[in-house]
């Protein structure tokens, strides 16, 4: 695959996740968070399972990767559509982006990795970002956000535990085992904790088949194909862009606006993501 067509497919996949935080957020209006995303992770893994090679039995440490791995997930995206429910897809999608510079604070945290001193002016920097993103103008922090940043913090912990397993195991094979795993638990908590009834409508279908097709299970595809062809740092600097997209559609779909300091706050946690993936990727593989 030729570069341009791979930054292509990354960017269009960045592109498809950031619009669907405008999604999620429209379909937990008429369908409770944990319902929808328990129905979302039962069709991506529906229609991810003809590409995964189910032939070989996983061993016991692969199962314990996937117990793991689906830990994280679902409890990250059951505090993201939690969180959707009282902040916006704008705010959402740029607290969880600094789950990038997170990594590796909980990588030192629990796998005693070194911490660079860069990651440290990162981190700071993103948090300044989350400041002037939920500063007074723009309604404060409010417990949305609150539930986002756990999102963040275990999806911090998330890629991490992708780095680490993905290099003993079947990267997409592991992949599945999260999407059904999430389905699961998902699908099990809402029937404890929750009641309401789900009014089915085009609308609904539509935004599952997209969220559950193509922002799960393509999508995914795309970023494993395209992040063949380029560097770790150059794939983590078109990743940057997801929640721009999710800001664009946000404006358009729904005419959210982001103030002046909210708009800085959100330059700000760019630039902490970036700083804190280039340098360390950039001084070890070289750009594509």
């Amino acid at each position: 695959m030729k570069p341009r067509r791979a930054d292509a497919l990354l960017i269009a996949a960045t592109a498809v996740w950031g619009v669907s935080f405008v999604v999620v957020k429209e379909s937990i209006a008429v369908v409770p968070p944990l319902t929808f995303l328990a129905l979302r992770f039962a069709i991506a893994t529906i229609a991810l399972a003809p590409f995964t090679d189910f032939a070989t039995p996983p061993s016991r440490a692969e199962r314990r990767g996937g117990l793991l791995l689906t830990a994280l997930l679902a409890t990250g995206f059951a505090a993201q559509a939690v969180g959707l429910q009282y902040t916006t897809p704008a705010r959402s999608a740029f607290i969880v982006a600094i789950s990038s510079v997170l990594a590796p604070v909980v990588a030192f945290a629990v796998l005693r990795q070194r911490l660079r001193w860069i990651v440290g002016v990162a981190v700071v920097i993103a948090g300044g970002g989350i400041y002037l993103l939920t500063a007074p103008d723009g309604g404060g922090l409010n417990r949305g956000d609150l539930w986002t940043l756990i999102t963040a913090a275990v999806f911090g912990g998330h890629i991490v535990a992708v780095a680490e397993l993905s290099k003993r195991h079947d990267a997409l094979r592991l992949v599945w085992f999260q999407l059904a795993g999430t389905a699961i638990a998902a699908a099990l908590l809402a029937g404890v904790i929750e009641h309401g009834r789900i009014v089915w409508s085009a609308p609904l279908v539509g935004a599952l088949l997209y969220t559950g097709v193509v922002a799960t299970a393509l999508a995914l595809v795309w970023q494993m194909r395209a992040q063949r062809h380029m560097s770790t740092a150059r794939a983590a600097l078109l990743l940057c862009f997801e929640p721009v997209f999710a800001t664009i559609t946000s404006w358009l779909w729904l005419g959210e606006r982001l103030s002046v300091t909210q708009g800085l706050g959100a330059a700000l946690i760019v630039a902490g993501m970036i700083l804190a993936e280039l340098p360390q990727d950039a001084n070890r593989e070289p750009a594509v």
